[in-house]
């Protein structure tokens, strides 16, 4: 099942966000690193839907094609405020490859996104973006860090960032990974993405450092079952990173 956008009001969202912390991803008690935390922020659509984004600049975030409204009706939240503020973002852009009939259809696509801000998040610092190590072998091994539900059809733990190391599965290639808790290995509900970290970056320790790799595109319950802690689908930036990074640029924004 692909990642629904849970509606929420945005006042209930932000309200929601600022609640007794819980462990957004299902199935994880992890916090990501205080490094990867300073990177994850909170996409807002029309309507209230949520999902998870990823500065990988001052002023830009990478998230999921299918988290973007048409227009301008984005916004991300900023925290560092009392109370906190939607910030509407001055471009937008998403791959031109997306197909969204794709992912309503479960098939991979170009599920990525930016989003440009006229200034740089306060209380946020970009990760380091790259590509997969291939060939992947059983060994391989992703973190995904998102601030969605850890619960199915609950808004329990939405807005609070949490991480879910999880092992690479199937037949994975360049447009498409699948991950899965290696402990559960999708027989029974363990670790995964959930709604609201649709865009959430997956990352992998790449000479000790952590690098955005993939962005999540879809999650599925136990035993391919509907919801969350079966498998999480990635998205993975190996034909994808070279346009993130001219986009970016074309911007103004320099992207390692």
């Amino acid at each position: 099942m692909i990642l629904p956008l849970r509606r929420f009001g945005i006042f209930a969202l932000v309200t929601l966000s600022l609640a007794q912390p819980s462990h957004a991803i299902t199935g994880s008690r992890s916090a990501p690193s205080s490094g990867v935390a300073q990177s994850i922020v909170t996409v807002v659509a029309a309507g209230g839907g949520v999902c998870t984004g990823t500065m990988i600049a001052p002023n830009i975030i990478l998230t999921a094609a299918h988290c973007i409204a048409p227009g301008t009706a984005n916004r991300v939240i900023d925290y560092s405020t009392k109370p906190p503020q939607l910030i509407a973002p001055q471009q937008v852009a998403v791959h031109p490859r997306y197909n969204a009939q794709a992912i309503a259809a479960h098939r991979a696509t170009a599920d990525v996104a930016l989003l440009r801000l006229s200034a740089p998040m306060p209380g946020k610092s970009a990760a380091l973006l790259g590509v997969p190590r291939i060939p992947f072998t059983p060994a391989s091994r992703f973190t995904v860090v998102g601030i969605g539900s850890t619960v199915a059809g609950s808004d329990s733990g939405v807005g609070t960032a949490r991480a879910a190391p999880l092992a690479v599965t199937g037949q994975p290639g360049t447009l498409q990974v699948r991950l899965v808790d290696p402990q559960t290995q999708n027989r029974s509900a363990g670790m995964g993405a959930c709604t609201g970290d649709s865009g959430a970056p997956a990352f992998e320790d790449q000479d000790g450092h952590s690098v955005i790799v993939g962005v999540v595109s879809w999650s599925t319950g136990a035993n391919n079952s509907a919801g969350c802690g079966g498998l999480t689908g990635v998205t993975p930036l190996t034909l994808y990173r070279d346009w993130i990074v001219k986009t970016a640029r074309n911007w103004g924004a320099a992207v390692p």
